[in-house]
């Protein structure tokens, strides 16, 4: 920040808050998941999307399950947990969801989302090498 209080390009970071390359940077990296309720004897199933950087989950859409009819899964008696499952060619991480049964905010703690994005560094990797190997034989 220069003497006039105006931060040259924009980019000035508060100090008392951790510096975030990907925010710093402007990347906004979001992968689709697929998100499992386990309610009860049932499964409700939907699809969002992982920010990877804040580890919040959004454009929830759920499958052949009307929330306007039946409520939010995490919001009946029989509601037991919930899951994600980040796939790529035939492979998957499966993770922990937390849900804010208040506001419907499903989302990743800071830890989840580190071990998700090992295992999804892990996940395309392999898939990349695997494309590699088939490229060079061919």
């Amino acid at each position: 920040m220069d003497e006039t209080g105006v931060c040259p390009g924009g980019l000035c970071n508060n100090p008392r808050e951790p510096i975030n390359p990907l925010k710093d940077a402007g990347v906004d990296l979001k992968l689709p998941i697929e998100i499992v309720d386990e309610v009860g004897d049932a499964v409700v199933r939907s699809t969002g999307m992982l920010d990877l950087a804040s580890g919040e989950i959004r454009r929830v859409e759920y499958r052949d399950y009307d929330v306007g009819i039946k409520g939010l899964p995490c919001e009946h008696e029989d509601y037991d947990f919930t899951s994600g499952i980040l796939s790529n060619h035939g492979k998957d991480v499966e993770f922990t969801v937390h849900v804010n049964k208040t506001t419907g905010q499903y989302s990743v703690t800071a830890s989840e989302l580190q071990e998700i994005k090992e295992k999804a560094a892990a996940l395309f990797s392999s898939n990349a090498a695997v494309v590699s190997a088939q490229t060079a034989r061919r």
